[in-house]
């Protein structure tokens, strides 16, 4: 199963914008793809492990490691074309 992080803060503009996307997508990649949402101002370390430099940063996994990375805001069916790309 791969893993989908989400860089976000409650203050970003796109960040909201993409949230109810995020929570849509994950009901119908249940049980392929792991979610995780992390929110760079209270886990700043993670954001830094990763090199997030700019948000909404999404960043998939597999096996622990990073495979791919797309930056800014996008249209759902972007995000599912990635993420089917990926799995």
């Amino acid at each position: 199963m791969i893993q989908l992080l989400d860089f976000y803060a409650d203050w970003c503009g796109p960040c909201q914008v993409m949230k109810p996307v995020f929570k849509e997508i994950e009901k119908d990649y249940e049980g392929k793809v792991e979610f995780k949402q992390v929110d760079v101002e209270t886990d700043g370390t993670q954001a830094a492990q990763f090199g997030v430099m700019s948000i909404p940063t999404f960043v998939i996994l597999k096996e622990g490691k990073e495979v791919s990375r797309k930056i800014g805001a996008m249209p759902k069916d972007v995000l599912k074309s990635w993420l089917d790309a990926n799995l």
